[in-house]
């Protein structure tokens, strides 16, 4: 089945405690600036750091390969902030067509999950990840839920998941706190393990059998819409460029103002990227 963003068949998205246990920097930062390359992927997000609450503090300002500023004029709403109050899901841009969010808007302040390959600093955790989330105050939610992970992995491997109940059961107790109520939460989802594969949640959702992940929609639609299209022609599309697409309830049926089909060059290496 064609997809808008091809991931391996058994890709998982990893857990928030996952994503912290294999990051080497996580750095909370303020987006300053770019450096432009001969392309979008060869450019750098510059940012200044604030604090690290995991590995070691940068003396300057780091530059994040394949990150980029929002294009000015955003005509388009690339700008857009993280929702301090999810916890789950990651970014919109996410789930566009390029795996991760790879753009931001000039002086945000974001919590980024950071690994080095070849020199650089890179977006950690892998598709559809929640490594570069938009974090205004030191005190939001997903800063305290990453803070908490990472001293859960410090611990003992026998303490930890005592320490994720009882810390679950404490925000629990909070019933007039619906804050708490979504950090409990997250921490189930730590305490219930991993996630299921990826190619797999998509194909049930789409079939009906299953919930769309959330924030995913934009990428359930566009597997759909590729599902569909390959049904009908006998064709297999390999990239889609979906534009205000919606899918149903049930997860059966696409609804789009516009879509295409992009046939890439089998010379060149796939990619799908929105449309401009």
């Amino acid at each position: 089945m064609a997809q808008a963003c091809s991931v391996v068949k058994d890709y998982r998205v990893p857990t928030n405690l996952e994503l912290v246990g294999k990051t080497a920097l996580i750095l909370r930062a303020r987006v300053v600036g770019e450096v432009k390359g001969d392309g979008m992927w060869d450019s750098k997000l510059v940012v200044e750091p604030i604090a690290a609450l995991k590995g070691t503090m940068p003396s300057g300002r780091v530059e994040i390969a394949g990150a980029v500023l929002v294009p000015q004029p955003d005509k388009r709403g690339f700008g857009v902030l993280s929702n301090p109050y999810e916890l789950e899901s990651a970014h919109p841009l996410s789930y566009i067509g390029g795996c991760i969010r790879y753009m931001f808007p000039r002086g945000t302040t974001a919590l980024f999950f950071l690994d080095q390959r070849d020199g650089q600093w890179i977006p950690a955790g892998g598709p559809f990840s929640r490594w570069g989330e938009d974090v205004l105050s030191d005190d939001a939610p997903w800063m305290q839920m990453v803070r908490f992970y990472a001293k859960v992995l410090a611990a003992p491997q026998d303490q930890r998941k005592p320490m994720l109940e009882a810390e679950r059961d404490r925000l629990r107790s909070q019933a007039d706190d619906p804050v708490a109520a979504l950090m409990a939460n997250d921490i189930d989802r730590q305490l219930a393990g991993p996630n299921e594969a990826w190619n797999t949640m998509m194909r049930k959702a789409i079939e009906g059998d299953g919930d769309i992940p959330a924030g995913a929609e934009p990428e359930a639609a566009a597997e759909a819409i590729a599902s569909q299209l390959d049904d009908a022609t006998g064709n297999t599309s390999e990239e889609m460029e979906p534009d205000n697409c919606s899918v149903s309830d049930d997860g059966k049926s696409v609804t789009c103002s516009a879509a295409v089909s992009v046939k890439p060059d089998p010379t060149q290496e796939s990619q799908t990227r929105p449309k401009s």
